[in-house]
């Protein structure tokens, strides 16, 4: 087995998570959330319903390798449309309950990966 070294020093990782919460590097959050390994903001979506194709195209600008889409306490995909841009340019989405997204980010990060997180709050 080759083992590498995390390179998570100072970066976002997901700490702990619960129903309707997350928290990252020890600091609670609620509602729906854009987490890189450098920063922490609010995402405008506030329910799976709402969700628009701008709200993914938005995240091109933080040039990630991977996406990783949690869709909240359940698993819900959203339609191809709306994550076409991302798609497009050839940015990898990954979609799965925000649990497991938590997780997921933090493996990938750990791996030097150019990862971000998109959480759906649920209201």
């Amino acid at each position: 087995m080759k083992l590498h070294e995390a390179k998570t020093a100072g970066s976002k990782l997901f700490t702990a998570y619960g129903a309707g919460y997350v928290e990252i590097n020890g600091e609670r959050f609620s509602g729906s959330l854009i987490v890189t390994a450098d920063s922490v903001q609010p995402w405008a979506p506030t329910s799976f319903e709402a969700l628009a194709a701008e709200h993914f195209a938005d995240l091109l600008a933080l040039q990630p390798e991977v996406v990783i889409f949690g869709s909240g306490q359940r698993l819900r995909f959203p339609h191809p449309r709306l994550t076409a841009a991302l798609s497009n340019a050839g940015i990898g989405v990954e979609v799965m309950d925000s649990n497991a997204a938590c997780r997921t980010y933090n493996i990938l990060l750990a791996e030097d990966r150019q990862v971000i997180a998109v959480l759906l709050g649920e209201s």
